[in-house]
């Protein structure tokens, strides 16, 4: 069994608070910051054990395997 370190970004919306993978482009939500985060890890496991199933696994592995990663904000006026 392999671990995979990966990213989480939570923000809130009206009725609760999203977060999301970007490494894998999988989401979810919650009533709270926990609740969005636990049913994150829920979503990436289950497209990690899907990834494996169709032998894709190895075309996300280096994104959650890599020592190197960097998060930024940047600001966008309109």
């Amino acid at each position: 069994m392999k671990t995979f370190d990966y990213t989480v970004v939570v923000w809130k919306e009206k009725e609760g608070y999203v977060s999301k993978c970007p490494e894998l482009g999988v989401a979810s939500c919650g009533d709270s910051i926990s609740d969005a985060m636990e049913s994150l890890k829920e979503a990436v496991s289950l497209y990690l054990e899907n990834a494996e199933a169709l032998g894709l696994l190895e075309d996300v592995e280096e994104s959650l395997t890599t020592s190197e990663k960097i998060t930024s904000h940047v600001e966008v006026m309109k």
